[in-house]
């Protein structure tokens, strides 16, 4: 059944279409000088053209599917790795050539080139992401170009791009129904004005989400999702023309998310049965989230060679998980992690059966409650502002394009935890005892941060080189009131450091002729240790080399990378399977990562003058990671590590093929994407069964048809040959990819 607000999404957008019509009459679009040096690259092009390893996906391309999973949507970049949980994208795990993958703590996301993690310093392993669904373009960057974003530079970086104010009006609607009870509805509208002197501008964005869910729950009850998420942008520019064009823009953005999820997973046996089942002991688990955004964008053309871009930001998150943690030992002695029942079930019959809880069934192991139940109660805030100072000029030959850039950042993580006890009684869970509030952990992480940034793109005959240096000092703070104190009267511990480090890096390109380019660079990887760790920072030496052609209908591009660490850091978290301190840091000594990105593209409609577009596609990735000392570490993905141990998580083959017809009413598109096998523990040789995440080739449809100029028939099927495989062992147990899902409806633009 459509819920009540998806039809209040529908009605915000006819209120911003009526909002909105009074500018339709206006037959072109106002053009404004692009004066914005937050981002790398704003299209396909600038990304073919840029000096470094960057791909970007356009609205196109991100339409072609209209994935709701970041996950899919990411298939489309080469060198990106890809840890499924879910199945819906809303926690993903995404690392860059081999930059580890949990909750994307090794890499920097942005929205609109603002850092969107929670607290992206004192907490980047963070329970909030954008939704995909709602964006306009995609950027990755890896290799020297990463280096000019941050804190997180080793592996690289994700900016993803929200709709932005149309020149001229532009309004869309899509409306999609599905199995499991999906439900999708997006629309967006918005225009400048056209007058004279300063314009006005606006724009609405609003998108939701839902689904029951593919999973079956033992106890009954929904296993999906609900996500509702609105932008709102107001602006004011000069008109054309003006001696010193400039903009300033407003972006609100706010979402809520309330999903029936949980980090038990299954015992490999119950998998093998049945991968979609979920065991009594995750009935009570669920997720609550809340994220604001506030970001004020002011541009200037200072002179017609010199720009500044200043942002000022800030974000505020809420999160409540109230998930199973953990079983009774046994009567007095202790608890044991759902994800050590789920690794040996044998082992732990009696913890399996509270787990399992079937009818009749009452737990015994204690009087006092055999399911531990953590509020995992969190709340962030991150603010700052950034500016960059962008300058034309020649010397001699050569011209260059000199960025300066500084960012002061702040950011907090405050955890008031508790522990609620809870009994199986014939299948149901009933509370014992409730926890009381802050109980449990009761800390708060801090960050203070100063980031300077300068790089120089200098162009001389053939030659692109393209320097850079970002210089990151960083405080951090961890104040622990203790299990003891929930009034938090007085910190127990409060533990302090300073971090600081120079980035340096360089990329070059070299135009053979108008086709073909070379490029190489090299750069220092980064990644901050969190508050009241003690481990040294994460750092490494990161090179690149390859070549890419360009010519029309046909595209290509091989780069080869190295990536040395000096020493690679783990963190505890509960979603890497606990066994540890939470939030603690482990040293991996040194390690290297090799591989080679391959993509090429051709147009054989354009090409052979078929009368129609028919796109063809190819991603490859190869990837090698390997730790180069012995060690024994209590981090669960690692354990005791031999030199010549494969990292976790790491597929050594990843491969996308695309292809599509398109005619002037009609297109159809399939997408085959491979994920070779990868092993969850650090190890060598065959792969044993508790620890095989399996490989999978997964095909995707699409197709849409236009009935008019402005409405279009859209549908979706994922999974098509309904591919069944397990994407991981964290959390906890064995876990299923989303099975085969279709999704169809209308497509509305104006």
């Amino acid at each position: 059944m459509v819920s009540l607000r998806y039809g209040i999404s529908a009605l915000a957008l006819v209120a911003g279409l009526s909002w909105s019509a009074v500018a339709q009459a206006q037959s072109e679009p106002i053009q404004v000088a692009s004066v914005s040096d937050i981002v790398i690259v704003a299209s396909s092009q600038e990304a073919a053209e840029v000096g470094g390893s960057v791909h970007y996906l356009d609205e196109d391309a991100l339409e072609t599917f209209s994935y709701g999973d970041v996950n899919r949507t990411l298939r489309q970049t080469p060198g990106v790795f890809l840890q499924e949980e879910e199945g819906f994208g809303l926690r993903p795990n995404i690392g860059i050539r081999g930059s580890g993958t949990d909750r994307n703590s090794r890499i920097t996301v942005m929205e609109d080139g603002v850092l969107i993690a929670p607290a992206p310093y004192a907490a980047p392993a963070a329970y909030y992401f954008p939704r995909i669904g709602r964006m306009t373009g995609v950027e990755v960057s890896k290799g020297p170009a990463a280096i000019m974003y941050g804190p997180m530079t080793v592996g690289g970086a994700l900016n993803m791009t929200s709709r932005p104010i149309p020149d001229s009006f532009a309004a869309g609607l899509d409306l999609l129904a599905g199995e499991y009870g999906g439900e999708r509805a997006h629309g967006f509208a918005g225009a400048w004005s056209s007058g004279q002197g300063i314009q006005y501008g606006a724009g609405i964005d609003v998108l939701h989400e839902a689904s029951d869910g593919f999973k079956d729950l033992d106890s009954g009850g929904d296993t999906g999702f609900e996500i509702d998420d609105v932008v709102l942008r107001l602006g004011l520019r000069s008109a054309p023309g003006a001696d010193m064009p400039q903009s300033l823009e407003f972006k609100f953005q706010h979402s809520d998310e309330h999903s029936d999820e949980t980090y038990l997973g299954l015992a490999l046996a119950d998998f093998a049965a049945d991968p979609f089942r979920r065991y009594r002991g995750s009935q009570v688990d669920r997720m609550d989230v809340e994220h604001s955004t506030y970001q004020l964008t002011h541009q200037i053309e200072l002179t017609p060679n010199i720009d500044l871009t200043t942002v000022a930001y800030r974000t505020d998150t809420t999160r409540v998980w109230y998930k199973l943690n953990d079983v009774r030992n046994s009567a007095d002695s202790g608890w044991v992690g759902i994800s050590s029942v789920l690794a040996d079930p044998a082992t732990y019959a009696d913890q399996m059966n509270v787990l399992v809880g079937a009818p009749g069934f009452t737990s015994s192991l204690s009087a006092g409650g055999d399911l531990r139940v953590r509020n995992n109660n969190r709340e962030y805030y991150a603010q700052g502002i950034q500016s960059v100072l962008g300058i034309n000029f020649d010397t001699g030959s050569a011209s260059h394009r000199l960025q300066l850039s500084a960012r002061y950042h702040e950011d907090e993580e405050d955890r008031f935890q508790q522990d609620d006890r809870y009994h199986m009684v014939n299948g149901a869970m009933v509370l014992v005892t409730p926890g009381a509030p802050g109980t449990q952990s009761n800390r708060v992480g801090e960050a203070e941060a100063w980031a300077f940034f300068a790089r120089d793109t200098i162009e001389w005959g053939a030659w692109t080189f393209t320097p850079g240096l970002r210089y990151e000092t960083i405080e951090l703070t961890q104040t622990d009131f203790g299990s003891a104190d929930p009034g938090r009267a007085g910190p127990a511990t409060i533990a302090s450091r300073d971090v600081d480090i120079w980035i340096p890096g360089i990329g070059v390109t070299y135009a053979l002729n108008e086709r073909w380019r070379l490029l190489g660079g090299a750069h220092r990887g980064f990644a901050s240790p969190g508050p009241g760790s003690s481990v040294d920072p994460e750092t490494s030496w990161n090179y690149e080399a390859g070549v890419r052609y360009l010519d029309g209908a046909a595209h290509f591009e091989a780069i080869a990378f190295f990536n040395d660490y000096e020493n690679l850091v783990g963190t505890c978290t509960a979603s890497t399977g606990g066994g540890c301190a939470i939030g603690a840091q482990f040293d991996g000594g040194e390690v290297d990562v090799s591989g080679l990105e391959f993509v090429a593209g051709y147009d054989f409609g354009e090409a052979l003058g078929f009368g129609l577009s028919a796109p063809v596609s190819l991603l490859y990735t190869f990837t090698e990671g390997e730790f180069q000392t012995s060690f024994n570490s209590s981090y669960g993905p690692w354990g005791a590590v031999s030199a010549g141990d494969e990292l976790p998580y790491l597929p050594e083959h990843q491969w996308t093929l695309n292809a599509g017809l398109e005619a002037d009413r009609w297109r159809a598109d399939v997408s085959f994407n491979y994920v070779s096998e990868a092993r969850a523990e650090a190890g060598q040789g065959a792969i044993a069964a508790d620890e095989l995440i399996d490989d999978r080739l997964i095909i995707d449809l699409a197709g849409e048809f236009r009935l008019t100029e402005r409405v279009a028939l859209f549908g979706t099927i994922t999974n098509v040959t309904d591919e069944t495989y397990n994407v991981g062992f964290s959390p906890a147990g064995a876990r299923p990819g989303a099975p085969r899902i279709a999704m169809g409806g209308l497509r509305i633009r104006m």
